[in-house]
């Protein structure tokens, strides 16, 4: 099976995102914020002994990959794209699938709407830059985020979840009165 594989920027100066023709996930993401996480998925451990690679987050049919501040992306892209390449074209795809946070189902409305918007209108626009928001709580009007990917360092991750996550969930559920990234 041949893969294609397309690198495309994202709001992160140090993440690129590896767009693939091959479905990596059915659904989700998984964030492989170091490497001991990936012991058990050889496609991130193939990335992981690339020389700069500090993070890697898979998604349906993207990688996102954070480099190291002392590489650069014209020495580590097509490294990346070979390695993805070669693991992307055998049998298997090599990702530990009982890594995926499944989104527990909650009777609570509050967490019921937070999630609904989380998945259907900031989840899909996140993952086009790579990156991906994964709920974690919501206690006493605060609700708790995991930042993956191209999110987690990005300059602008603060901006993107006051101004741009915030104001949406405030704006259809008043009880938030704030979000943050754990």
């Amino acid at each position: 099976m041949t893969v294609t594989i397309s690198a495309q920027i994202t709001p992160n100066p140090h993440t690129l995102k590896f767009v693939t023709s091959r479905i990596i996930l059915d659904f989700g993401s998984i964030d492989f914020s170091d490497q001991a996480k990936a012991e058990t998925s050889p496609l991130v451990q193939a990335l992981y002994r690339l020389n700069g690679v500090s993070s890697v987050m898979v998604g349906t049919n993207f990688v996102s990959v954070t480099k190291s501040y002392s590489v650069d992306w014209t020495e580590l892209a097509e490294p990346v794209v070979s390695t993805l390449q070669r693991e992307l074209e055998g049998e298997t795809v090599g990702v530990d699938t009982s890594l995926l946070i499944q989104s527990s189902t909650s009777s609570d409305d509050i967490e019921s709407r937070i999630r609904d918007i989380l998945d259907n209108e900031i989840r899909p626009a996140v993952a086009m830059d790579g990156g991906d928001i994964q709920f974690h709580s919501y206690e006493d009007g605060v609700v708790m985020l995991h930042l993956q990917g191209a999110c987690s360092s990005c300059p602008s991750a603060t901006l993107t979840l006051k101004m741009g996550i915030e104001s949406r969930l405030r704006e259809e559920i008043p009880e938030i009165r704030d979000v943050v990234q754990i």
